[in-house]
């Protein structure tokens, strides 16, 4: 304790040296932990429930023909009919339990207010295979899986419980409208049990068996060619995942071959072997089931590499520090070792100075580590964000902890070796030595700041291609107008509208927008474009020769009149869709020139003949238009085979995308859309509603994110290594002042001195830019599946990265060589 309390008053009494090394290291741990947090809570937090390694998810990778419909859980090889899932429920004999789940739209109301919210129907067989209790009431079980459209109950998420009705006991046996439906308040979920899904966060989980009943007839609870559930299993005690996939897939084998296969139509004998073929593969489940899981990897740690660059540049920075403040202790050690102190424990005491600057610094770093997840948070669409806590947990305490004590140990240790072995007999008579201090000492200062710098480089050049490439999706023609144009959408169906009544109300409050001031175009969609959504169907084509194998799938979406002229999509042949396009006229479409390219149309599309669906099918729509690519689900996808049908000619269809275009900032719109909605309908929600620019910039936010972060933090590495380089030149030119006085006092002037100190700083410049470029050009090879049109070895970056780099080196040695041109040759001469 005693060590520790002397420890503490020698870094009192050189405040400035105390001060900048706990501020290096916070930013640099600060930072490191916080990247750190983000990379546990999204790719290694397992889920809040019993025995998390023990569950496994199901995937089949494969041929499936008919619907297949995939969301934020998995890719569309992830996904099973609801009648496979009740297949290996029954015949499988390797789990303690199997279940099955999908997030879909809600409107839940309550006491006559309604909100668009997420849900998740799961099976009976969910809540048991998690291990989880309630909160509040009962969880969904068994006797809530049997009867079809039957079970109308209800368990809220443990947020919303919290959020909506103040943690109040008093819900349960209340009634909870769940899209149109009255379903009763049964429990609550677990605090902390945030769904299955990582990046959701549902408010309410209902039976998997009202699919039919909350979302109408496109689940198909008996349909074997409608696949859209996620599945994930315990496995049984004493079972490995080997044995368990293995055992499975006997029974997934008899029910593909002897139910299954002869369900199918019009497949080549190759892909009716590789369907009869396919199996059910195994992962590990600890983490619930999410696309995130593979789209957060690959960034992550990129920002994570990123930030411990920092980190290591922050260490060389309190290293020089600590050597630069050692030579004026060089007679203190002097004495105590002449007193009979070993060098053992002079290495202790100084390595014990160095974790506690290291300790300050770490618990600096966990304010800069809460701010920066703050802003993270800021930056992530509102899903995400939802599932992103800013509070730094056990598990990422022990990091920054593990993070403070070995860096204390990192920067420590050279320096105190170094400090510990002077010239007894020079320190006791008050010199310390050679002027530079030891020669392994300066080369250590030196390459230390050779490697910041070039760190730095290799950090400049990632956040360059990044902004670049940002630049580049920026460019990019969408081949629509997104300015002055605003969207949002409506879901009907989900207050338990019939879809004759969805289509009015679609096509009044088509009306009642088009009436509002300074809107001068209106349309509607039921796709909502570069959302991250689709729909796809395959084709047949009038003129288009397909075989069994043959790609005939085409994106496609129901729109409503002026469609293209809403959005500035050109028309190039034929005529848009109009309001007599009903269900009771002839079955029209408009084509892409993606599509008619594919289907060999060419500008002769119009007038062709097609149909939905592959085979011996009926041609009986018409296409009557042509129009320009534009994009339809990412900004980053090229614009894919497209047609367009008429939302006013579908017999189902209950929710739409509305775009509004005004003379008007659209922005001004927002609370009139809202009124305009509230006229027809106060119970319906207004979902995502914002500019269409909003909407375009939020699909490419994880591109946003890491450029931010990749600058912010290259920044903070550039700024850090100027520091290091400025403090090392200044403690050299402090040394060679006797060396800098006799030169002067030789005939040298003031420029000489200035290039001679400059000349250092380039050399040092070259050859870390020259590692930097090289560990940079590897990074971004790694980095190129993040890039958009842009190789990892841009010319462009490079050079820029490199001239900036080489500019704040020279600013960061103008004012020590300055200093070393202006030393007074006799006071300089006195002094030694």
């Amino acid at each position: 304790m005693s060590q520790a309390r002397l420890a503490f008053r020698i870094l009192l009494r050189a405040p400035f040296v105390t001060l900048a090394a706990i501020v290096s290291l916070a930013l640099g741990i600060g930072a490191t932990t916080a990247v750190f947090s983000l990379f546990e809570q999204m790719l290694l937090r397992p889920l809040p429930v019993a025995q998390p390694g023990r569950l496994v998810n199901l995937g089949s990778p494969g041929p499936k023909q008919g619907w297949v419909s995939s969301n934020d859980a998995g890719p569309s090889e992830d996904v099973f009919s609801h009648a496979m899932f009740r297949d290996l429920e029954r015949e499988q004999t390797v789990f303690a339990g199997l279940a099955a789940h999908r997030l879909f739209d809600a409107n839940v109301g309550w006491h006559g207010h309604t909100e668009d919210a997420e849900g998740t129907l799961v099976s009976g067989s969910y809540f048991g295979v998690l291990g989880l209790r309630p909160a509040l009431g009962r969880l969904l079980g068994p006797e809530d899986d049997h009867t079809p459209g039957a079970h109308d109950v209800v368990v809220l998420g443990h947020d919303y419980w919290r959020a909506r009705f103040s943690e109040s006991p008093d819900v349960l046996g209340q009634t909870l409208i769940v899209n149109g439906r009255a379903m009763a308040i049964v429990g609550v979920a677990p605090r902390g049990f945030q769904g299955t899904t990582l990046g959701t966060v549902p408010r309410v989980f209902v039976p998997i068996r009202m699919s039919d009943a909350l979302l109408g007839p496109w689940a198909g609870l008996d349909d074997r060619r409608r696949h859209w559930a996620y599945l994930f299993a315990r496995l049984a005690p004493g079972i490995s995942r080997e044995h368990a996939q293995t055992a499975l897939n006997v029974a997934y084998g008899a029910v593909i071959n002897a139910v299954e296969a002869p369900l199918q139509s019009g497949m080549s004998d190759e892909t009716m072997a590789r369907f009869r073929a396919r199996q059910v593969l195994l992962s590990e489940g600890a983490r619930g089931q999410s696309r995130m899981h593979r789209r957060a990897g690959a960034p992550l740690l990129l920002l994570l590499g990123a930030t411990g660059l920092v980190l290591l540049i922050a260490c060389a920075n309190v290293a020089n520090l600590l050597l630069a403040r050692g030579a004026s202790r060089a007679r203190e050690m002097a004495i105590r070792l002449s007193l009979g102190a070993s060098r053992h424990q002079l290495v202790g005491q100084l390595l014990l100075e160095s974790s506690l600057l290291a300790a300050l610094g770490g618990l600096a770093g966990l304010v800069v580590a809460r701010w920066t997840l703050e802003g993270i948070r800021s930056m992530l669409p509102a899903d995400p964000a939802a599932s992103v806590h800013s509070a730094l947990d056990l598990t990422v305490l022990a990091f920054a902890a593990a993070l403070a004590l070995g860096t204390g140990l990192a920067f420590g240790l050279f320096p105190a070796l170094e400090i510990t072995r002077p010239d007894i007999a020079a320190s006791l008579h008050g010199q310390a030595g050679p002027p530079t201090g030891s020669r392994g000492a300066a080369r250590f200062r030196w390459g230390l700041a050779t490697t910041q710098i070039a760190l730095s480089m290799t950090l400049l050049v990632t956040a360059g291609l990044f902004t670049k490439s940002l630049a580049n999706l920026v460019r990019v023609d969408l081949g629509l107008e997104t300015g002055h144009l605003l969207t949002f959408g409506v879901s009907p169906e989900l207050n338990g509208y019939a879809p004759a009544r969805s289509r009015a109300l679609f096509e009044r409050l088509e009306d009642e927008l088009a009436a509002l001031p300074g809107v001068h175009d209106v349309a509607a969609a039921e796709v909502p474009l570069i959302a991250g959504s689709a729909r796809s169907s395959n084709v047949t084509v009038e003129g288009f020769e397909a075989g069994p194998d043959t790609d005939t799938d085409a994106s496609f979406n129901r729109i409503g009149p002026g469609y293209f002229r809403t959005l500035g999509i050109p028309l190039l042949a034929g005529r848009e869709l109009t309001r007599a396009d009903t269900l009771g006229s002839p079955k029209v479409a408009v084509v892409n020139v993606a599509f008619a390219r594919k289907f060999g149309l060419g500008r002769g599309a119009v007038g062709r003949r097609m149909a939905t669906g592959r085979g011996d099918v009926e041609l009986d729509i018409e296409i009557v238009g042509l129009v320009a690519d534009a994009r339809y689900s990412e900004v980053k996808q090229a614009p894919p085979p497209q047609f367009f049908l008429s939302y006013r000619q579908d017999e189902q269809l209950g929710a739409v995308t509305f775009y509004v275009r005004s003379s008007q900032a659209p922005e001004e719109l927002l609370s009139a859309v809202r009124r305009a909605v509230s006229r027809l309908d106060p119970d319906l929600p207004v979902e995502e509603l914002r500019t269409m620019e909003a909407q375009v910039r939020e699909n490419v936010s994880s591109d946003r994110l890491i450029r931010t972060l990749s600058a912010a933090f290259a920044f903070l590495a550039t700024a850090l290594a100027a520091v290091g380089l400025y403090g090392v030149l200044a403690y050299t030119v402090s040394r060679r002042t006797r060396e800098f006085g006799v030169r002067l006092a030789l005939g040298a002037d003031g420029p000489r001195l200035r290039r001679m100190v400059l000349a250092q700083v380039g050399w040092m410049t070259v050859i870390g830019v020259t590692v930097g470029l090289l560990a940079a050009v590897a990074l971004g090879r790694l980095a190129r599946s993040l890039l958009y049109e842009l190789e990892g070895h841009d010319p462009a970056v490079l050079a820029g990265a490199a001239v900036a780099l080489g500019t704040v080196a020279l600013l960061a040695g103008a004012l020590p060589a300055r200093r070393a041109s202006r030393v007074d040759p006799m006071r300089a001469l006195r002094s030694e």
